[in-house]
């Protein structure tokens, strides 16, 4: 056996088939269970031509057949691929083709989109829908297409540690791009070896040889499956044996009574964007609930500002609070330092495999103050799919060594750590200062007045760039001045980072996962500017 996910999985049936992998709703699976739906799957995939290699699109919210389908893919050699499912048509057309996709399981609530550019993605040729609604023309219902099929573990194909795991990820601007993984790479990279806190195995029989004599904790990944933290979040439970809870959509009241129901012991969220809302329920109308069974509450893809982290450890005193920092491209690269937060300073402590690089790719001397970027070496991905250009920029081999790059500049401190100071692609330059949003959207969260907050920059012919905030505010209190938003950010951030600009928005739009969407709050900005708004 390889390090293989498909092999893998399989292997843990055979020693934990009775304990239970995935709760939904109401549906409850053990891995016995998992396994029998998964099968049953993977012989309709076969039966429609899907061949190892092939993509397979995921166009769901949360719910045991996204789980199922990823199963089946590795089972047949096929590559599951994530579609964010508030994609528009022009969006969903240009995944679809990036991708090619041959497959697609859907949710019957987007009908309407896949309708309207299904006849422009020729590799799209069978469609499978989760849900009661409407099917697009020629496609067939999930559990039909499993009821007609044998949920035996055979006539699959022979697997390999180089089989694909892609995770497409739109980040924080551009077009979205395929990440393409070996499974062997990701197993260690992303799900931690199958022993996160300890000593990765060293063989792929020994995650079945281990998971017996394991407790069976649960834990519950919020964040969409469509978002690559939460698949990693799912199979890091699954390798140890353990048991996965999921919501369909994100409600706080629903997360919070779904941890207690099932006694969940870690919880995954993305930032604020989840953070708030939950903190919001335990003060108010869950007031006095709290969350007995959780140890830790940990963030991925997005940074607690302090403000909300504050009101968390207030509320959950007993709760650990993690930022876990890592990206599609890398996988797991270390956590947050104590007072480590977009207000003070991204801080975080790191694995060996992670370096902060200059220009000209050599590392960063700690405590020399330097500014560079972010780097992973080691088990890293094969590139972007289909993107020579992109691929060349981030992968780079340096001494023999290969490398990916990414996007964030940090500093590197003198006991090693590393102090990020945010997105290049997202930095502003204003009269020659660069100002990373981050440090203030978190000051301006602060505020109580605040609900959300995006910072951008606009054109401005003197400076370059002007520093523009869009606010979202509570419902409660009336939005602030722009002098009042000034004073207050001056107090925390340094002047010329305090926003220059300052526009109320009815809603911050942001990505199902939480991410901040930078290009949406760059048109809002300049077409408020534009219309004296």
């Amino acid at each position: 056996m390889e390090f293989n996910l498909g092999d893998i999985f399989e292997s843990l049936v055979d020693v934990v088939g009775d304990r239970e992998a995935l709760i939904c709703g109401d549906r409850r699976l053990t891995f016995a269970d998992l396994e029998a739906r998964a099968n049953r799957l993977a012989h309709h995939l076969l039966s429609i031509g899907v061949q190892p290699g092939n993509h397979v699109g995921v166009q769901l919210y949360n719910c045991t057949e996204y789980v199922e389908t990823m199963v089946a893919c590795f089972k047949v050699r096929a590559v599951p691929v994530n579609v964010n499912y508030r994609y528009v048509e022009e969006e969903l057309l240009y995944l679809f083709n990036d991708a090619d996709l041959v497959a697609l399981v859907v949710d019957t609530e987007f009908t309407p989109r896949i309708n309207a550019v299904r006849d422009k993605a020729p590799k799209l040729a069978e469609i499978i829908t989760v849900g009661e609604g409407e099917r697009p023309g020629g496609a067939i219902d999930y559990e039909d297409a499993l009821a007609a099929q044998s949920d035996a573990r055979e006539g699959f194909p022979s697997r390999s540690a180089d089989d694909l795991y892609i995770i497409y990820t739109g980040g924080t601007t551009g077009m979205p791009k395929g990440v393409m993984w070996r499974q062997e790479d990701i197993f260690f990279a992303g799900m931690g070896g199958a022993n996160p806190t300890g000593t990765p195995v060293s063989r792929p029989d020994e995650v079945a040889e281990l998971a017996p004599g394991r407790p069976a904790i649960t834990m519950f990944p919020v964040a969409p499956l469509m978002h690559g933290a939460a698949q990693l979040a799912t199979w890091i439970a699954f390798l140890q044996g353990s048991k996965v809870v999921l919501v369909r959509k994100f409600d706080p009241i629903d997360v919070i009574e779904t941890a207690n129901r099932e006694s969940v012991i870690s919880i995954s969220i993305v930032g604020d964007a989840m953070a708030r809302p939950i903190a919001e329920a335990l003060e108010g109308p869950l007031q006095g609930v709290g969350l007995p069974s959780v140890f830790v509450l940990s963030s991925a893809g997005a940074i607690f500002s302090q403000a909300v982290k504050d009101k968390l450890a207030e509320l959950l005193p007993n709760v650990a609070l993690m930022d876990n920092y890592g990206a599609s491209e890398t996988g797991f690269q270390g956590t947050g330092k104590a007072g480590s937060s977009p207000d003070t300073g991204l801080k975080f402590s790191v694995n060996d495999r992670t370096a902060v690089l200059d220009d000209d790719l050599k590392p960063i001397e700690a405590g020399s103050g330097k500014v560079g970027r972010v780097a992973q070496r080691g088990y890293v991905p094969l590139g972007y799919y289909k993107d020579e250009v992109k691929t060349k920029e981030s992968f780079v081999t340096v001494d023999g060594v290969r490398w990916v790059l990414l996007g964030d500049a940090a500093t590197v401190e003198e006991d090693g750590g590393i102090a990020v100071l945010g997105r290049h692609s997202v930095c502003i330059n204003t009269g020659g200062e660069k100002v990373f949003p981050e440090e203030v959207e978190a000051a301006l969260k602060a505020h109580p007045a605040v609900y959300d907050a995006v910072v951008t920059g606009v054109p401005d012919e003197r400076f370059g760039a002007r520093v523009t905030a869009l606010l979202q505010i509570r419902s409660e209190h009336v939005a602030p001045s722009q002098d009042e938003i000034a004073e207050h950010c001056s107090t925390r951030v340094s002047r010329y980072k305090v926003p220059r600009l300052v526009f109320t928005v009815p809603e911050i739009r942001r990505s199902p996962s939480g991410k901040a969407d930078y290009p949406w709050a760059a048109k809002v900005a300049k077409e408020l500017l534009e219309t004296g708004s």
